[in-house]
């Protein structure tokens, strides 16, 4: 099966919006070092900027369920877009610690539901065969926004100041909201599948569907792994592994570039050899990787470099199938709430697993990161759990699409 004209113009727009609200999502924490002294902040004030939208995005993924099934998804795409870029204008206006608080909350409420709206759009108008070279190429978007948004956001702060980097987003968006308006068709098919019926009662049937629970869990399980390492991989790359501050970026930019190339091929392998298939390998890949990274000591800048590619051959291998995997999960009439909760859980997941990996680390006299191995080990057990479970989502799967007319 081969995509078709619009079917290409369809993923090109939804991953250039995936791209402008990953990057709104990773460019404040670079900013720190300038915003800080800047508005006259501490670094509490600063860490309570960075979480509140991951916040916000949880209970709007919550709030907006209800909803996320009862209108034309283009237009509830447009809707929320619309205000994630307002939201991002105001934090590149806001001129103290409070007006950029407020600003981030709106920017998370707005921002955190478009992820799901973009997963039920190309769940939508996609065949399940082409679903994995959809997400494959949909999570270049995260690379992208690594290797080319954030170098040229924190180019733009060193000559305008912190302000410049949100602007430069807000013109990005606008041209995505732009393609959006003028191109996607209107995403209605689900609207004659629903039933009379509340929001509130929408939602909660949505989230106590017995099938729908253990992809909750699952999605939780795996955002796990990535929050725990996240937050301390640069202080442990360069007070453990012996990188300098200098040498950092070039991780990133070989570790983005080679995650461009990735995120399509496994997405094809999981539609060619069968998407469970490609998550057992990735997940054994990522055991032995992250075993081996967390027990690194004083590492050359190359191996550094070639553990960093392939641990992301790992997590795409994982995250892209389980994502094709979850997306066929939910009946089209409750699609748009099942992704609106799947991204909730996702976002609060990951900030329980950020405050559990900060219990576990501390930082040594010299600066290094102590007991990152532990995280893991810890990681290679939830990796394990997950297993089994996506082995369950994978046979439930398997049985809704052979039985599919």
């Amino acid at each position: 099966m081969k995509f078709t004209s619009y079917q290409k113009a369809v993923i090109a727009i939804l991953t250039f919006l995936q791209f402008t609200v990953i990057l709104d999502f990773m460019i404040l924490s670079p900013l720190g070092a300038a915003l800080m002294p800047a508005l006259k902040i501490s670094p509490t004030q600063f860490g309570l900027v960075v979480s509140v939208y991951a916040v916000s995005a949880g209970i709007s993924g919550f709030l907006a369920a209800g909803f996320a099934d009862r209108y034309d998804r283009k237009k509830l795409l447009l809707f929320f877009y619309v205000g994630f870029i307002l939201g991002t204008l105001f934090c590149g206006l806001a001129p103290n610690f409070h007006m950029l608080l407020a600003a981030r909350m709106v920017t998370g409420l707005f921002g955190g539901v478009l992820g799901a709206i973009c997963g039920a759009i190309a769940t939508d108008l996609f065949e399940y065969e082409l679903r994995g070279r959809v997400m494959g190429l949909m999570q270049t978007a995260f690379a992208a926004s690594q290797i080319l948004g954030i170098p040229a956001g924190l180019y733009l702060s060193n000559l305008w100041g912190w302000h410049a980097p949100f602007l430069m987003i807000v013109v990005f968006g606008s041209v995505a909201g732009v393609l959006i308006w003028m191109y996607l068709k209107p995403v209605d098919g689900h609207l004659h599948l629903q039933a009379e019926r509340s929001p509130l009662r929408h939602l909660t049937e949505t989230v106590k569907t017995p099938q729908y629970l253990l992809a909750y869990v699952t999605m939780a399980l795996l955002t796990t792994g990535g929050f725990m390492l996240m937050p301390f991989s640069s202080a442990y790359t360069v007070n453990n592994l012996g990188i300098s501050m200098a040498q950092l970026p070039i991780i990133y930019l070989i570790s983005g570039i080679c995650a461009i190339v990735i995120g399509p091929m496994i997405g094809k392998a999981s539609d060619n050899f069968g998407k469970y298939k490609v998550f057992i390998v990735g997940s054994l890949l990522m055991m032995v990787m992250v075993v081996i990274y967390t027990n690194l000591g004083i590492t050359p800048l190359p191996m550094v470099i070639l553990i960093n590619a392939i641990m992301f051959l790992g997590v795409f291998s994982r995250m892209i199938p389980a994502q094709t995997l979850m997306s066929a999960i939910p009946s089209p009439a409750n699609r748009g709430a099942f992704m609106s909760v799947s991204s909730s859980i996702q976002s609060v997941s990951g900030g329980i697993a950020s405050v559990i990996a900060g219990l576990i680390v501390v930082e040594g006299a010299n600066g290094s990161i102590e007991h990152f191995d532990t995280l893991g080990y810890i990681i290679v057990g939830v990796i394990c759990v997950t297993l089994s479970m996506m082995y369950m989502i994978n046979k439930n799967v398997a049985m809704k699409v052979e039985a599919k007319p």
